[in-house]
């Protein structure tokens, strides 16, 4: 697998080549020009795109990161910011930003991310869907947005994505393997008329369902 990154910072790019699994190759570009060249010249060349969002120019970054989702809405894309912001990762997951890390993430942790966003899903990571969940107003649900066809254990399932947990600490919790997991997720997000973890956990406020 090959990554395109945008990264500014020597300390970071050290620490993303010690984390990335065998078998990935990080090709380092340091203006957003040159990403954009890259993926105009081989369009499917990268998988993804890792970017460092620095504390200089950060609103900036996040701007550039947005018009390149645009313009390449099927790239991959995950952001690395310097610092936290809510309003910057709602802005880049509306645009299409796949996932959202630490710039200093564990091994293992971002191989769960990448794992989570080759399922089809989002990676915000726990303090930014549980402040999200924090802050947003309770709307009324919808006939087809509702929790109630769903089984007991489909219910904890849903409380812990609620929670903000990943599929392996739903499985630990739950006492079941990480495949009957994905299984109930696959039921949960059918019956709620959820497409990911973000909505689901959303659903879950809205109805007063988080504990």
């Amino acid at each position: 697998m090959k990554i395109l990154c945008w990264n500014t910072d020597d300390a970071v790019w050290t620490h993303w080549n010690s984390v990335v699994a065998v078998g990935i190759s990080l090709f380092r570009a340091e203006t957003i020009e040159d990403v954009r060249e890259s993926l105009t010249v081989s369009p499917s060349e990268f998988e993804y795109c890792f970017m460092y969002l620095g504390n200089d120019s950060f609103s900036k970054d996040v701007e550039d990161v947005a018009a390149l989702c645009s313009a390449f809405p099927k790239q991959k894309v995950v952001v690395f910011p310097n610092q936290f912001s809510q309003s910057a990762a709602l802005r880049l997951f509306s645009v299409g930003v796949n996932g959202q890390c630490a710039p200093y993430i564990g091994k293992e942790q971002l191989s769960l991310v990448l794992s989570v966003i080759d399922s089809g899903e989002i990676w915000g990571g726990k303090a930014f869907i549980e402040q999200l969940i924090q802050q947003s107003a309770p709307t009324e649900p919808t006939s087809n947005n509702t929790l109630e066809h769903l089984s007991d254990r489909e219910w904890s399932v849903a409380r812990c994505i609620a929670k903000g947990l990943s599929n392996k600490q739903i499985a630990l919790e739950l006492e079941i393997t990480e495949r009957t997991v994905k299984a109930h997720l696959t039921s949960v997000f059918k019956k709620t008329n959820t497409k990911d973890r973000l909505s689901l956990a959303l659903l879950m406020k809205s109805q007063n369902m988080v504990h």
